[in-house]
């Protein structure tokens, strides 16, 4: 039900328990497991047993008796029940449950939105691939669920920051050049040493020829590079490479239409000092030492003079080399480095959504920042940054797993799940799961016309009602707006079916809140589909065109609120609502 709802029902408890105790509890009002045991259900004489020193069924009883008699509970509660230990289930009004409509059709696009995160910032970080290849299906998954996430954060109210993490250093970088420089070669006519291109697939010969054609390529968020054409040239080829496979990444990223606010190399850290300034942070705090010819940290004790230093979530498990015995650092120290800038830069909430092999670096970077923080006199949270793990997908083709495509060479990448299923079904289906979950992406399945395709079965329910708002228009001659619409008589919707559609339409701003508290965007998905689920049952059960006017408008109203519903719900995950199916 709805916010101001809920809050006026708890009204009524508070005063129901005036007179029973000087300490009155929080007031919850959960919806039970058990749809017949009623609409609503309080816990409220459980909590109050102990300090009353009474039974809780007696106190339950005495809390419904007051309810029944309140005139102003009245208007929302059509029957107060006891049950079990002391539970008191509440069943609402038909009025109260049509209130929804008109809710719906005043706010439009923000109904759902909340001020949770009023006057609050959070930086989200997702996808952050190497420039090595093309985007694979680990970070489809990220992009649909980092995009959903902050879409329900936004609405949720929090200022979103999307930040994309360029890996543009390191080994692998060096591997890359390495490849395209030996391919360059090959196309030249010169012998190569085979085992010098680490990278396989079309996209490395592809990088090779626009580099000898002197091509010229400028990522989203960078600077112009024009190929020299000269194979030899190491540093040439590096840095073309790194460019076109940044620009080939944007347009994977507009193919499943994400956008990032920020991107972020990682090669900056060294070259501000940021990795050497981390180093000297490590050395001066006291817990760095020699062993092997390597620098390390004792991350295991970066909890110690902490508070909560003893939470063990939040401990490493071992000790981290920081600097290498041959002089290079590992990729501990400029993940650290990169979430201190995060947090210099006024982020003081950060979320990570990342591929569950990266469980490890968890604590050790917590540990790092709590190190440094220290150092420099910071008050970096101890569960800085946050972290959404996700597992990885499947796909699945003509009922076999799909392991590589030829462009990407060893793996499938994410613009052949779009070019197989479109944006919407990629999306909606990389959505549909816990990202903790593994599942398999059925190609054939999300191609199909039947209910059984998620994306296809809630589209196809905005698709109908748009079809019967249609259809009314040319019988009647006029178009029911949703100002018009808002002033309708909807005491006649009392049918099951109509009812419980409009429940359905009164949780969506509860979904919403939760989904943007425990980082579930999942739960939307979850949510359209039962919406649709509702509408298409409502739609089967009961005429709409009706001749009577006022029943006839009163469905046509619930179904433009329903409508509507679906298009908030959807655009969060990032998926179209058609008119036309």
């Amino acid at each position: 039900m709805l916010a101001e709802q809920r809050q006026a029902i708890a009204n009524r408890i508070r005063d129901a328990l005036a007179t029973l105790s000087d300490h009155v509890p929080a007031i919850e009002l959960q919806r039970p497991n058990v749809p017949a045991h009623g609409d609503l259900s309080c816990t409220v004489a459980l909590q109050l047993a102990k300090p009353l020193g009474r039974a809780p069924r007696a106190i339950a009883e005495e809390i419904a008796a007051r309810l029944r008699a309140d005139a102003g509970a009245a208007q929302w509660l059509a029957a107060v029940e006891v049950a079990g230990p002391g539970f008191i289930n509440l069943r609402l009004t038909d009025a109260s449950k049509r209130h929804v409509v008109g809710e719906v059709l005043r706010q439009g696009a923000a109904f759902g939105e909340c001020a949770d995160g009023a006057g609050k910032s959070v930086l989200l970080e997702f996808v952050s691939a190497n420039p090595t290849g093309p985007l694979h299906l680990g970070h489809a998954r990220q992009a649909a669920l980092g995009d959903a996430l902050a879409n329900v954060l936004v609405a949720c109210g929090w200022a979103v920051t999307r930040e994309f993490y360029y890996n543009d250093a390191g080994v692998q970088i060096e591997q890359l050049a390495a490849s395209v420089q030996a391919r360059a070669w090959a196309l030249q006519g010169r012998e190569i040493d085979a085992a010098a291109i680490g990278y396989q697939g079309e996209y490395i010969v592809e990088i090779a020829r626009d580099f000898l054609a002197k091509a010229t390529v400028r990522p989203r968020d960078g600077a112009e590079v024009r190929a020299s054409g000269d194979p030899d040239d190491r540093d040439a080829v590096r840095r073309f490479a790194v460019a076109y496979l940044r620009n080939q990444q944007d347009l994977d990223l507009d193919a499943i239409g994400v956008h990032f606010d920020n991107f972020y190399l990682e090669s900056s850290l060294y070259e501000d000092g940021r990795v050497e300034a981390a180093v000297r942070g490590f050395i001066e705090s006291g817990l760095s030492f020699e062993a092997d010819g390597a620098l390390w940290l004792r991350t295991t004790q970066a909890l110690e003079g902490t508070e909560g230093g003893t939470r063990a979530d939040l401990r490493d498990d071992k000790d981290r080399v920081v600097r290498k015995s041959d002089g290079t650092y590992t990729y501990f120290v400029p993940d650290v480095a990169y979430h201190l800038v995060k947090f210099e830069r006024g982020h003081t909430r950060a979320i990570n959504i990342q591929g569950s092999d990266h469980h490890g670096t968890v604590a050790r970077v917590r540990a790092g920042l709590q190190i440094l923080s220290r150092v420099r006199g910071l008050s970096i949270p101890l569960g800085y940054p946050e972290y959404l793990l996700h597992k990885m997908v499947r796909v699945l083709r003509g009922g076999e797993e799909v392991k590589m495509s030829k462009r990407a060479g060893t793996y499938v990448a994410l613009r052949d799940l779009v070019d197989w299923v479109g944006r919407d079904a990629t999306r909606f289906f990389l959505v549909s799961r816990k990202c903790d979950s593994e599942f398999a992406f059925d190609v054939d399945l999300a191609l199909s016309h039947s209910e059984d395709n998620p994306v296809y079965y809630v589209q196809y329910a905005h698709a109908r009602i748009c079809s019967v708002m249609a259809q009314a228009a040319d019988q009647t001659g006029t178009v029911l707006d949703e100002v018009a619409a808002r002033e309708t008589d909807l005491a006649c919707l009392s049918a099951p079916k109509e009812l419980a559609l409009m429940a359905r339409l009164a949780e969506y701003p509860d979904v919403v809140r939760e989904a943007g508290a425990t980082l579930a965007p999942h739960l939307i998905a979850f949510y359209c589909k039962d919406l649709a689920a509702d509408l298409h049952a409502f739609y089967n059960a009961e005429r709409i065109l009706v001749e009577e006017s006022g029943l006839r408008t009163a469905r046509l109203a619930l179904l433009l609120a329903t409508r509507q519903v679906l298009r908030n719900g959807l655009r969060l995950i990032g998926v179209h609502a058609p008119e036309r199916m």
